[in-house]
C-alpha cells in the first residue's frame, strides 16, 4: 500500500507543469492537512482493505475545511427562511409573529 501511494505521489509530481508554480505555495499545505486528517480517521475507525479505500477516495474528494463553518450559517439561513416563510403563511404579525418566530428559531 505504501508503494502504490508512492508511485501515485511520484507520478501526480510528474504531471504538473510549471504553470502551477505559484499556486503549489499554499496548496502543499492544504493537501497535506487533508492527507493527515484522512489518514487518522480510518485508523480510529479500524477501517482496512476495500473500505479504507473507499473512505480515504470521499474523504480526499471532500471539500475542504474551511467550508464547514459557512456550512453552519447556512444552515441556520435556512431555519430562518423556512420560519419566515410560515409566519407570511400563517399571516401572522407583530406579538404574535414575534413569538411564532421565537418558538419556530428554537425549536427547528
Amino acid at each position: 500500500m505504501k508503494k502504490f501511494l508512492t508511485l501515485l505521489a511520484l507520478g501526480m509530481s510528474m504531471t504538473m507543469g510549471v504553470a502551477y508554480a505559484a499556486d503549489a505555495a499554499a496548496a502543499p499545505a492544504t493537501q497535506q492537512n487533508k492527507m493527515k486528517s484522512c489518514n487518522a480517521d480510518p485508523k480510529a475507525k479500524e477501517l482496512k482493505g476495500d473500505e479504507r479505500k473507499a473512505f480515504m477516495k470521499e474523504c480526499l474528494s471532500a471539500k475542504p475545511a474551511a467550508a464547514e463553518p459557512a456550512a453552519t450559517g447556512t444552515t441556520q439561513q435556512n431555519k430562518m427562511k423556512t420560519c419566515n416563510a410560515d409566519a407570511k403563511t400563517k399571516a401572522l404579525k407583530g406579538d404574535e409573529r414575534k413569538a411564532f418566530m421565537k418558538s419556530c428559531l428554537s425549536n427547528k
